[in-house]
């Protein structure tokens, strides 16, 4: 008997001859693919150490392979991630979602998968390898990472936000600016609003980043957003929760001026989270001193 991470364990009834229990494969003993196993049962939702009898089989799921049988397991290497070997990476959409969440969030694959009650082994091998986990390893996932199992998927990507139902008793309850602030926290994407050379508005999404009490963004001295230097400009981020119907909001009005200071400007460059996402040369670095700091946010009347 030989299997691999994410296949079927299937113990079968020596009455019927039919399936009296099942579970996910979650963990591997040996590079082989022998007995034991580490098993999620369906039916409980716990793992155990499995050795197989005589009334038991693997159902392999329907998804690539690691190359060989006799690839081993992964390995915890520096900053406690783990890596399978030998052999390059080829994620799969999920994987590569699950990796860019659990990054976003700083949390190791050991930290992730403790959350998700899983092995870790199964979730590099999630993250490195085409796979079709189950719907309950997604939930899992999603519940550990703060998203949803739509998102991982991918689905709704060119829609806007904002679909879902509204909630049966919505409360609307103003932010603080300590809690804008907060909010706001270090960096993302957020919109600058400003009036064009042709006085027409324009409102233009922006990777961003908090130093002090700053906002600052970097773009190109031709672009539209470079109208917003030496004007008063308002910067707004927020953020929607499809699955709960609740989201809050931050607008900060202020000031913007072009960042000059040669020294200034290699410590915004160095500290930089990300790169802008619509690419190019973009070196001018812009910064908000917001004047006016609110914010909103809709949650159920009980909280």
């Amino acid at each position: 008997m030989r299997a691999h991470l994410g296949d079927q364990l299937v113990i079968e009834s020596p009455a019927t001859g039919g399936a009296r229990r099942d579970g996910e494969i979650v963990g591997l003993h040996h590079d082989d693919g022998t007995p034991p196993y580490d098993v999620r049962w369906s039916d409980t939702d716990d793992v155990t150490l499995v050795f197989p009898g005589p009334d038991a089989h693997i159902r392999h799921v329907e998804h690539e392979r690691p190359p060989g049988m006799g690839q081993a397991p992964p390995t915890t290497g520096e900053a406690g991630t783990a890596s399978t070997a030998p052999g390059p990476n080829n994620p799969g959409d999920i994987g590569r979602r699950v990796a860019v969440e659990r990054r976003r969030r700083g949390l190791s694959r050991e930290e992730t998968a403790g959350r998700a009650r899983m092995s870790p082994y199964y979730l590099a091998y999630l993250e490195e390898r085409p796979a079709d986990p189950t719907l309950a390893t997604l939930i899992r996932l999603a519940d550990a990472l703060g998203t949803s199992v739509a998102a991982l998927r991918g689905g709704g990507i060119d829609l806007p936000p904002g679909q879902g139902h509204a909630l049966l008793h919505p409360q609307l309850r103003d932010l603080s600016p300590e809690e804008c602030r907060t909010l706001l926290s270090t960096h993302g994407v957020g919109r600058v609003a400003v009036s064009t050379p042709e006085g027409r508005p324009a409102v233009i999404p922006v990777n961003y980043e908090c130093v002090d009490d700053a906002i600052v963004f970097r773009t190109a001295p031709d672009s539209v957003t470079a109208a917003a230097a030496e004007t008063e400009v308002a910067f707004e981020v927020d953020h929607v929760d499809e699955a709960l119907s609740r989201g809050w909001s931050v607008l900060a009005v202020g000031p913007a001026r072009v960042v000059t200071d040669p020294e200034a400007v290699r410590r915004l460059a160095q500290g930089a989270h990300t790169m802008p996402w619509a690419g190019g040369e973009r070196e001018m670095w812009v910064s908000i001193e917001p004047a006016l700091l609110t914010g909103r946010r809709i949650t159920p009347a009980d909280h």
